[in-house]
């Protein structure tokens, strides 16, 4: 058997720890059981088709703005932006 350290958000320890408590088991025991159930729940990775990537998201973000761009337009309010807007927009007398 491997040891293997692990980090948990303090609400999901004090749950998992409950919850060994209520069923007279362990904490490692209840993490290897959670393993199992979720392994046998999930395809093994050769069945899928394409290897799994992080999904990317484009034409977001700040890029090519300065500084100073980036706190005024940080610091815009929508009443602002709709006023620029009306003024782009409506007839000129």
């Amino acid at each position: 058997m491997i040891r293997v350290q692990i980090q948990l958000p303090d609400e999901l320890h004090r749950r998992a720890k409950r919850l060994a408590e209520v069923k007279e088991s362990s904490l490692a025991e209840l993490a290897r059981r959670g393993l199992e159930l979720l392994l046998a729940q999930t395809p093994p990775p050769e069945q899928f088709e394409t290897p799994w990537r992080l999904p990317t998201v484009g034409g977001l973000g700040w890029k090519g703005l300065t500084h100073k761009e980036i706190r005024e337009a940080a610091q815009r309010t929508n009443i602002e932006e709709e006023m620029e807007e009306r003024a782009r927009t409506s007839p000129r007398l």
